[in-house]
């Protein structure tokens, strides 16, 4: 599949050019660029900022400085960490009442059983265990219990909790139990924020409830954080609708994104891989994005990220959604350095960078001192490196250049060499030969490669059902449907609509002749 939009080098000549801003908000900088059409016209790194919105904010400023005014600009796109730093931060979170629908299975294990108990104590609200839910065929296990449904609802509304989690034993199959739950708190707790674990999740119950109780301890968060990114791009004088991109390399509309933050858990480094595919014109390929704080490892696979098909942790939290497939090291241009015994990171100065690493005239020795002082980075003053003792400097190269090529060999899935595309701010600390890598691909606008990613996002649509009674094209057909419709209502135009990925596969002890698909669809902004 194309890495770029289908339309894109096809428009008429009398139409205008698509102009789009990408923004990625990362734990050190702050990346902004402006696209036209398929070229990058303007690109600038600005420190991210402890309230973030002042970054994005200063970020604009600078962008359409750099642009010389604002031009008429289609879309916005942004990535951030936010949601994700929350969790692992423990802040910023709302209590939560979980809503467990499987009596009278499924009672061993309470929901936040598995989760870490400083995460916990943060989030527990109330506990409620109703009988209802279905089997693997999709047959009900018990009547649903809307009579204690009612009663719950009513004990969340008095205790004051504002979010409410459900989770149904195999909803993915059959929605019916947590749909008529969404409907009962609606109706005797208005305002409430309401997450289906089916909307979010796969098989596999404890995982999918604790994506879906993150999501809701998220829900009021993302609601002020996407308005407050909606205030800085009206302050700027930009009025182009606001996406925020998705763990998969896609976007939605922020007024859709703001009720699933935890689609953006790792949309910082999924942005930077499909940057990466756009800049080099490769669709398949391993990605190192080397950030002031981190190293992300992945690989491409049709010019998207390769998914994640094993239960991935957020904050010590299990949880089993459309996440990408990641190694993260402690490694990045703003890492700190230890002299003896040599080691580098996990700690990094983040962004305080410009304030406390060396060559800024701070007192902090990090890997962009380090880099500077070996000739690879021109920033700074080099002076203040050039005591710097050589063997130090080859043995800190050496070390960071260890870790990139260890993680590089736990991503691969064969033996084969790849291309390793490098990308981000501290991409230097990639050497140009690595064991099992055919070559070391540098592109143009590397070090925003993530704000690349994000400004030519595409918007997604994705379905995981289990069909029964339906041949394969019918059952494929339909799923198909569903995922239009999804990618619809995100904010894609139907006429662009186009099908990326389809995975079947037949179920023998399910009875009705039971096929499960996996349909997903990318198509423009409308």
């Amino acid at each position: 599949m194309p890495t770029e939009s289908p339309t894109v080098g096809r428009r008429s000549p009398a139409k205008a050019p698509r102009r789009r801003i990408g923004i990625d908000v990362g734990g050190t900088n702050t990346d902004a660029v402006l696209l036209e059409d398929e070229r990058v016209l303007h690109a600038v790194k600005t420190p991210t900022t402890p309230d973030v919105t002042t970054g994005v904010r200063n970020t604009l400023a600078e962008l359409l400085r750099s642009a010389g005014g604002l031009a008429p600009i289609g879309a916005v796109m942004l990535g951030t960490t936010h949601f994700t730093n929350a969790v692992v931060q423990r802040r910023e979170l709302t209590r939560v009442a979980a809503v467990r629908i499987g009596l009278p299975a499924s009672a061993s294990l309470e929901p936040f059983s598995d989760w870490p108990e400083d995460l916990a104590a943060l989030v527990r609200g109330e506990i409620v265990m109703l009988e209802g839910g279905h089997e693997y065929d999709g047959r009900p296990l018990v009547p649903f219990d809307t009579a204690g449904m009612r009663a719950a609802a009513r004990r969340i509304r008095e205790a004051g909790i504002t979010a409410v989690g459900v989770a149904s034993v195999f909803s993915p199959l059959n929605p019916f139990c947590e749909e008529q739950a969404a409907e009962i708190l609606r109706e005797e707790c208005p305002g409430v924020a309401v997450t289906l674990s089916h909307r979010l999740g796969r098989l596999g119950l404890l995982e999918r409830e604790n994506a879906t109780l993150l999501n809701a301890a998220l829900v009021d968060l993302a609601r002020r954080t996407t308005r407050a990114f909606t205030d800085a791009l009206r302050a700027s004088g930009i009025t182009a609708p606001l996406y925020l991109t998705q763990n998969d390399g896609t976007v939605m509309l922020a007024s859709v994104a703001e009720t699933f933050p935890v689609y953006s858990f790792a949309s910082g480094p999924t942005n930077s891989m499909r940057g990466a595919a756009f800049l080099s014109k490769r669709t398949d390929a391993l990605v190192v994005d080397v950030g002031g704080t981190t190293t992300d490892i992945g690989c491409l696979r049709h010019g998207f990220p390769r998914e994640a098909n094993n239960v991935v942790e957020i904050g010590g939290v299990r949880t089993l959604f459309r996440m990408p497939d990641l190694l993260s090291l402690g490694l990045g241009g703003g890492s700190l350095v230890r002299r003896a015994p040599v080691a580098v990171g996990p700690l990094s100065v983040g962004y305080r960078l410009t304030e406390q690493s060396l060559v800024f005239g701070g007192d902090a020795l990090t890997a962009t001192d380090v880099a500077v002082a070996a000739g690879l980075l021109d920033v700074g003053d080099r002076r203040r490196v050039a005591s710097l003792p050589v063997a130090l400097v080859k043995d800190v190269l050496a070390r960071a250049a260890a870790m990139i090529e260890e993680g590089v060999d736990r991503m691969k899935t064969d033996a084969r060499e790849e291309p390793l595309i490098a990308v981000g701010g501290g991409c230097f600390l990639v050497p140009e030969r690595l064991a099992g890598v055919s070559e070391v691909v540098h592109v143009q606008h590397e070090a925003v490669a993530n704000a690349v990613g994000a400004a030519i996002a595409q918007v997604s649509g994705e379905v995981d059902q289990i069909f029964q009674n339906l041949s394969r094209d019918e059952a494929i057909e339909r799923a198909r449907r569903l995922a239009d419709s999804q990618a619809t209502s995100a904010g894609a135009d139907p006429a662009t609509l186009a099908l990326v990925e389809v995975e079947d596969l037949p179920l023998a002890y399910l009875p009705g002749n039971s096929l499960r698909v996996r349909v997903r669809v990318v198509g423009e902004i409308a």
